[in-house]
């Protein structure tokens, strides 16, 4: 139990009240303190302000900030453009790898549909070649170049082509060929009628006069994983600028 110690407090004179006591705890920790009123007696008080730092000195350490971390505003602006470019350009060759591509025709075996160094736009994703698409296949081991041609039949199918009215039948029906340049009288080395192999298609030329097809035994039918993709559009020249039927 701490001792209480009573410290005698003088009061003026001029009251007529008894000196009062008052109870003190711990009075053996006060005696070693300083009197308060002997420290900083000849000292200023001071003040420290703690809000923030100097203009100058925040301005003169943001300079610094900026001279480590970036570099100068046309630099930075190069580096956005030259990264949105290449980005851009990823991307272009992704759609054009994957979607969409872009063909020269080399020749004139489609006239009048299309002509020499048109150009073209070819989609190829997911696509499944129909009667009547016009197509552009791959060069292989039996092909120098790519071949732009029309599907006229599709793994199945059988075709036969009367060489003396020009006609083409797919299974016993004569097809309508508006888009054809000269009459299809000249039947190649294949012997008809022709079924169609499944997986592969049988292509002709609209051009029919001067078309290497597939009444030529050197193409032949044309396997499904051959062809690129469906002519969509055509490209140049801009004046015929529009979609390829």
């Amino acid at each position: 139990m701490d001792t209480q110690i009573f410290n005698k407090v003088e009061v003026p004179k001029n009251n007529e009240s008894e000196p009062v006591s008052h109870p003190t705890q711990n009075s053996h920790i006060t005696d070693d303190l300083p009197d308060l009123a002997s420290v900083n007696k000849d000292d200023e008080p001071v003040d420290f302000d703690l809000s923030e730092e100097p203009k100058k000195t925040q301005k003169k350490k943001r300079k610094k900030v900026d001279r480590k971390d970036g570099a100068s505003p046309f630099v930075t602006n190069l580096y956005d453009w030259v990264s949105a470019f290449l980005f851009a350009l990823v991307l272009v060759v992704m759609v054009m790898t994957f979607c969409f591509r872009l063909v020269d025709v080399d020749g004139d075996s489609m006239l009048q549909t299309l002509q020499d160094k048109n150009k073209i736009i070819v989609t190829g994703l997911n696509y499944e070649p129909c009667v009547g698409d016009i197509v552009v296949i791959s060069h292989g081991v039996e092909l120098d170049k790519a071949l732009v041609k029309r599907v006229i039949a599709v793994g199945g199918q059988t075709v036969d082509i009367n060489s003396d009215t020009g006609e083409v039948i797919v299974d016993g029906i004569v097809i309508e060929e508006p888009y054809i340049n000269g009459k299809t009288t000249q039947i190649g080395n294949v012997e008809f009628p022709v079924t169609v192999d499944e997986g592969t298609v049988f292509v002709l030329g609209d051009n029919r006069p001067i078309s290497k097809d597939s009444r030529f035994s050197d193409v032949g039918m044309i396997p499904v994983e051959s062809i690129i993709g469906k002519v969509r559009l055509r490209l140049t020249p801009f004046s015929e600028f529009g979609k390829v039927e």
